[in-house]
């Protein structure tokens, strides 16, 4: 799955969670200090997420400090840089699909050896919650039941 462009080599991996989606591309710093993706240049060690900074995002310090945590327990923070594009869902469902992909990632370019411990800290294991769909005669939602005349 690793693809070449301009001696450029990324790993690509997708990550869900509800409705959720994230696409994870990490470039493999060689002989560039920086990477050009699309507008912005990242250099090794940053994380954008849909073109910005991770630093110029909405999150709060301990969301970013989940978002690296993959990179951390593989050890590999300096290593890669990691450009995310990701829609749909909320800001939590956000971030569990970017850990997800960027973990799926990570088993592109070694399975043997980061499979174990990302398998045991329960990152590569996708949450198949989704929301309940409505039903008919609950008055617009999914469990609700409509009130019962009093008399």
């Amino acid at each position: 799955m690793a693809k070449k462009i301009k001696n450029l080599t990324y790993y690509e991996a997708v990550g869900r969670r509800k409705q959720s989606v994230a696409r994870v591309r990490l470039y493999l710093m060689k002989k560039a200090a920086e990477v050009l993706v699309g507008k912005s240049k990242i250099k090794a060690g940053e994380i954008y997420i849909n073109g910005k900074n991770i630093d110029e995002s909405s999150f709060k310090a301990y969301k970013k400090k989940f978002l690296s945590v993959p990179l951390t327990l593989t050890k590999n923070e300096s290593r890669f840089a990691v450009s995310i594009i990701v829609s749909g869902g909320g800001t939590t469902g956000q971030l569990d699909a970017m850990v997800h992909g960027i973990s799926r990632a990570l088993l592109v370019v070694d399975s043997e050896a980061y499979r174990t411990i990302l398998k045991t800290s329960g990152l590569l294991t996708r949450d198949p919650r989704k929301k309940e769909t409505r039903k008919v005669g609950t008055g617009g939602k999914a469990r609700r039941m409509k009130q019962s005349p009093k008399r």
